[in-house]
């Protein structure tokens, strides 16, 4: 995310938000401005030249991240890892700041059928680029079953399983926030790679087109598709938007 854009309402940061020790104590954290607070309390702060991911408690694992990413990075345009630390309950992922600005921010939430395309067409290459075989990964639907609590759910996703189309290296999180676009309007990065692995190209496609509904309004799944280069599967769209919202 480009650190001189202003957050927004949709990167949820509350007024003011503290710069924790850790973060300040960073080279330039006296400039760390707060950019996006993620679904677990956890803050991603600007610096000049740098992100710095912060994280209090064990809801998410950076170090898992930081892996991701400097495996990723060999393939893919993604942040770069310059640092993680661990101290008492917190953990700092500090990476090189990418170009390219998150597609639901503006200018690109005013855009929405020309940043859905591009969302779609910049996972269908992210795919592409990593390869199967070397991921050291797995995201499969086996394994995300087991994570849900409800035996009932489970028992009823599992009998409705389609199977494989194709496997591909997962993104884990694909939802709109988590591509970034240049000022070309392509995408030029992606971030939060905490849950990359191996599993279905729909386990990421289908949740991808459903963000888009959420950040942009209905109408424009189809360019999701579109982008992607795809005809949509309504069976496993369908499964894998139960099983992400069962998780």
């Amino acid at each position: 995310m480009d650190p001189d854009t202003a957050p927004s309402d949709l990167a949820g940061v509350p007024d003011h938000a503290d710069v924790p020790p850790i973060v300040a104590g960073l080279p330039g954290g006296e400039h760390a401005r707060a950019v996006w607070l993620n679904g677990v309390g956890g803050l991603t702060f600007a610096l000049p030249g740098r992100h710095a991911k912060w994280q209090r408690g064990s809801a998410v694992d950076l170090a898992e991240e930081a892996a991701r990413l400097e495996w990723a990075g060999s393939y893919v345009q993604a942040p770069r890892v310059v640092s993680f630390a661990r101290e008492g309950d917190e953990q700092l992922l500090v990476t090189e700041t990418v170009p390219g600005v998150s597609a639901v921010l503006e200018p690109w939430r005013s855009r929405p059928a020309d940043s859905a395309r591009a969302l779609g067409a910049g996972l269908r290459a992210f795919h592409d680029a990593l390869p199967v075989a070397e991921c050291p990964w797995t995201w499969s639907t086996g394994e995300r079953l087991a994570r849900v609590a409800d035996p009932e759910a489970r028992e009823r996703l599992a009998a409705a399983d389609p199977g494989i189309s194709r496997l591909v290296v997962c993104h884990g999180d694909a939802c709109a926030p988590n591509t970034l676009l240049g000022s070309d309007g392509r995408a030029s990065a992606h971030v939060d790679l905490g849950d990359l692995g191996v599993g279905e190209l729909w386990a990421d496609l289908a949740v991808l087109a459903m963000s888009v509904t959420w950040n942009y309004g209905p109408g424009f799944e189809d360019e999701v598709y579109r982008g992607y280069g795809i005809d949509p599967d309504p069976a496993r769209i369908a499964f894998y938007r139960a099983l992400w919202n069962a998780e």
